[in-house]
């Protein structure tokens, strides 16, 4: 996992799952931004090829927790198993999803 400032935003990028043992370390990352004052954060997914419900949790909380500050966050390079995820859970009718972190980006400054 890793964190970078670029364009308006926080990209915090992840390769690997997201499941009950990793998601701890997301869910402390994203709130790290979301307290550190950041506003608009996308979360690269690109390295992500499975995520079960704790990962979708953490990204559920992240959403809520930047909305209450006005903020935005936004998915990219989602693959297909884990926007099967997001579809079941309709999460991607609320988060949106993006093909690049640049679109993301593009996304966010249009809000």
């Amino acid at each position: 996992m890793s964190t970078r400032q670029q364009g308006a935003g926080t990209v915090v990028e992840i390769a690997g799952d997201l499941d009950m043992s990793t998601t701890p370390q997301l869910r402390e990352r994203l709130r790290e931004v979301v307290e550190g004052g950041n506003r608009v954060v996308v979360v690269d997914l690109a390295g992500v090829g499975f995520m079960d419900s704790s990962g979708l949790g953490a990204l559920v909380v992240a959403y809520r927790d930047l909305r209450e500050r006005n903020g935005w966050l936004g998915l990219a390079g989602v693959r297909r198993s884990v926007r099967t995820v997001l579809s079941i859970t309709s999460v991607d009718q609320v988060i949106g999803i993006y093909d690049t972190v640049r679109d993301a980006e593009r996304a966010a400054s249009a809000s």
